[in-house]
């Protein structure tokens, strides 16, 4: 019957053909709208911005527009990429070091329910202190410069990767840990073959965390302690009330720590794509396709 969603042959009917492809243009609709969304919402911000400072005529020392920070953007901008570039390497060694340690730690503390009562305590109240108050002591103990900005970008993002990766490993199922241990699987290969990618979810999120908060680390140990960096080039700019070079220097940090994003939600969905699947099947399911 022509009414059927499929005829007699097997192929599908005139009526289910087109609404297979309305909804196929919906949903290339909908990905385009997904892929514009994050700049016309930078976009409106920006020409809010820009109307509301000029329309209450705010001075520039206080908010200054957005034209005005490109403007000192483009005016500073050598010293800008130099200690840019500084910041980025400084966050990226302390980014780099929290991961490695952060994973070991986590692996352990997750597979250990001893060590998880045991360390996680002193891991909380350390995470509790604040960074800043540990800035003087890194400058007392390395003194003034890069050090202590690696420093504090590591303790900064290690405690969320430890914590995610920690929680990944420790929430297998004790049902499927008592299946494998009878088929013969060690420890070791629980963790291995079943913890560590049953946490990898866990972990690219603690690290879509951990990136953005490296960079405030970064920022406070240059604020304090550096004589190079973004940080420092915000409080020499602060100093002598250089308001825009100070935003922009906000804005180069916001736009390095959204690139690092964008980095890690790509290498997120290369390697645990299958953990989007029910979130991908349930639009599917709502699109009614």
């Amino acid at each position: 019957m022509a009414t059927n969603a499929k005829v007699s042959d097997g192929s599908m009917s005139p009526e289910a053909l087109r609404r297979l492809e309305a909804l196929t243009q919906a949903a290339r609709r909908r990905r385009r709208l997904q892929a514009w969304l994050p700049w016309l919402v930078i976009i409106g911000m920006f020409v809010v911005w820009e109307v509301a400072v000029k329309a209450f005529q705010v001075q520039q020392f206080v908010l200054p527009a957005p034209t005005d920070i490109a403007a000192s953007m483009i005016k500073w901008w050598k010293p800008l990429l130099d200690n840019s570039w500084q910041t980025l390497m400084t966050t990226l060694i302390g980014f780099g070091l929290a991961i490695v340690f952060g994973l070991l730690l986590g692996i352990a503390i997750g597979s250990s329910t001893l060590l998880y009562h045991g360390l996680y305590p002193l891991l909380i109240g350390f995470n509790s202190v604040p960074k800043v108050a540990v800035v003087p002591i890194l400058v007392i103990w390395f003194g003034i410069g890069t050090v202590p900005a690696v420093i504090t970008a590591f303790l900064i993002s290690f405690f969320p990767i430890v914590v995610n990766v920690a929680t990944g490993i420790a929430t297998v199922e004790p049902e499927l840990r008592d299946v494998l241990r009878a088929l013969g699987a060690k420890p070791t290969d629980i963790i291995r073959k079943v913890g560590l990618p049953r946490a990898m979810p866990y972990f690219f999120a603690s690290l879509k965390i951990a990136i953005t908060v490296a960079f405030v680390g970064s920022i406070i140990a240059e604020t304090v302690a550096a004589n190079k960096g973004i940080g420092h080039l915000m409080i020499l700019a602060s100093s002598r009330f250089d308001v825009p070079l100070v935003f922009a220097g906000l804005m180069v940090t916001a736009i390095m720590g959204v690139a690092m994003y964008v980095a890690a939600v790509a290498i997120e969905n290369r390697t645990t794509g299958w953990a989007m699947r029910g979130q991908t099947d349930q639009q599917t399911a709502l699109a009614g396709v």
